[in-house]
């Protein structure tokens, strides 16, 4: 998990330090710049799935 919230520099410096794969980071890099800070995973990736996106039973687990 990244260190939320957090600015664009911050996820780039963690992903990098995380050894994130070369096409994450620059994903980052990508971003818009204007100084903001991401609450969540989902200020940058809005159709980031959830657990409810599985169709899986956790019962079976």
């Amino acid at each position: 998990d990244a260190p939320w919230p957090a600015t664009k520099e911050e996820l780039i410096d963690y992903a990098t330090r995380s050894g994130a794969p070369l096409e994450v980071i620059e994903n980052l890099e990508d971003l818009d710049d204007d100084g903001e800070i991401y609450e969540s995973i989902e200020d940058i990736w809005p159709d980031y799935p959830t657990k409810d996106d599985f169709f899986f039973n956790e019962d079976e687990y």
